[in-house]
């Protein structure tokens, strides 16, 4: 369980650091630095670790159990790509703070909960232990969000955002966080048959993570790959790729696709150590420890220079309620390993 846990907090740890180098990057535009990014973090870098890692990846993918729910996968890593891509439009509408608060919020709230309609309910007072740090969460998200639009009139004044807008960016954030948490479906439906598989072609089981990420990214991929593509021609972007810099940019982005990658390739092992409540709890940890880091590395790089004491207080007090909602869902974890399971439930998460 201790693995776990943290194995979940370093993929947490490296998705709130994996943007990091694309500050570096020299005469990209936006387009290209996230466009170079999505082809390599989504295509590249999957495909590559399957084949070089995986032994018997065609024999994986060829089982009957696999290829009965990989059009489920399939089809929620799709639903993923475009909730990712609708955070982005979200952003444009309502900023990056209320945007990433209401986005990672309902990701966590509802993707936490989803696995439960795969997996089956715990005993319920791991279940009541689980919402209890969920809630906890969400209330440090909703206290960092309100710490960022505060932050956001102190900078510029009482400028009003039309209430157009800022609805229709609610609307977005909120619908593309639900639409994101296909990736936590897509793990959690597709890991069972995905583990035997791989066990079966003399694989450890840290392999599966991979072979359970391949579909998901690809599938996700596609959508990505098209969205940027279209922005790269709207915004004339292209011919930027045509720079000196073009090689020590694409080092860097590359540095940013292999952490990204592997922070979910991470989850899906943390997940699995985790056992019966696995993906609840894993992806839960994940997500808070990925806003976490974000947060602080903010605070360290100056991002909260100049703020007022009211915003930064609601950040801090975000930050320990945040904190404490992991605590509480790490315990209850705990809790569930403890408690004996029902043999199917337990057969389903760890066949």
């Amino acid at each position: 369980m201790t693995i776990g846990i943290i194995w979940a907090l370093v993929a947490g740890l490296m998705l709130g650091l994996y943007a990091l180098p694309g500050k570096f990057t020299k005469d990209f535009k936006e387009e290209n630095t996230w466009g170079l990014f999505f082809m390599l973090t989504m295509f590249v870098v999957p495909i590559i670790a399957t084949l070089v890692i995986m032994k018997g990846a065609g024999e994986i993918y060829a089982t009957e159990d696999v290829r009965v729910v990989l059009p489920k996968m399939v089809a929620t890593s799709v639903l993923w790509g475009i909730g990712v891509m609708m955070w982005g439009k979200a952003i444009h509408h309502i900023g990056m703070s209320l945007g990433f608060s209401i986005f990672i919020g309902t990701v966590i709230l509802v993707g936490s909960l989803l696995p439960f309609f795969v997996d089956g309910l715990p005993p319920s007072n791991v279940f009541t232990a689980i919402v209890a740090g969920l809630s906890l969460v969400l209330i440090g998200i909703v206290a960092n969000g309100k710490a960022g639009m505060t932050r956001e009139k102190d900078k510029a004044g009482e400028a009003e955002d039309g209430k157009k807008s800022m609805a229709a960016g609610i609307m977005i954030a909120v619908a593309g966080g639900l639409l994101a948490t296909g990736f936590s479906f897509a793990n959690a439906v597709g890991r069972p048959p995905l583990h035997a598989a791989s066990i079966a072609q003399g694989n450890p089981e840290w392999v599966t993570a991979l072979a359970v990420m391949l579909p998901i990214f690809l599938s996700g991929g596609v959508i990505m790959a098209g969205y940027f593509a279209w922005q790269l021609t709207s915004k004339k972007a292209w011919g930027s790729f045509k720079t000196p810099s073009f090689g020590k940019n694409f080092v860097l982005i590359f540095i940013m696709a292999f952490f990204h990658y592997a922070a979910s390739a991470v989850f899906a092992y943390a997940a699995f150590k985790l056992g019966s409540v696995g993906n609840t709890v894993g992806y839960a940890i994940f997500n808070t420890a990925c806003v976490v880091t974000a947060i602080v590395s903010g605070l360290v790089v100056g991002e909260w220079k100049g703020a007022s004491a009211k915003a930064r207080n609601l950040l801090y007090a975000g930050l320990a309620c945040m904190v404490a909602g992991i605590l509480i869902i790490s315990y209850s974890n705990k809790m569930a390993a403890s408690t004996p399971e029902p043999a199917e439930t337990t057969q389903l998460i760890q066949p």
